[in-house]
């Protein structure tokens, strides 16, 4: 995404700087050429304003998109997790049974 946005404002930069070197070298009188160079700024920043708000968007978007999927995978663990320890504590409960039996036969003996 870095790639893309300097890219962008590459071509942007590269855009207003021939635009502005063109309207220099053609022959007009200076107040048009300064009225038309007053114009092409306006129209430039304009646009990289645009395309500034677009980028952000993207990033807000991608953002929120990337916080529900961490978001997922952390109630997945959680979940996994949780089915674990219902495990262990089915696990321990049985030996805490056979245990018991032992001790049961045990004191019975005595």
């Amino acid at each position: 995404m870095s790639n893309s946005n300097s890219t962008l404002l590459g071509i942007l930069a590269g855009t207003a700087i021939g635009a502005t070197l063109g309207i220099l070298f053609a022959p007009d009188k200076g107040s048009n050429t300064r009225q038309r160079i007053s114009e092409e700024a306006h129209a430039a920043k304009d646009k990289l304003a645009e395309t500034a708000m677009e980028l952000k968007e993207k990033a807000v978007t991608t953002a929120a998109l990337k916080k529900e999927t961490l978001e997922d995978q952390v109630e997945s663990i959680v979940s996994s997790a949780s089915y674990k320890a219902e495990d262990v504590i089915a696990t321990l409960e049985e030996k805490l049974k056979d245990l018991k039996a032992k001790n049961k036969k045990l004191q019975k003996t005595s």
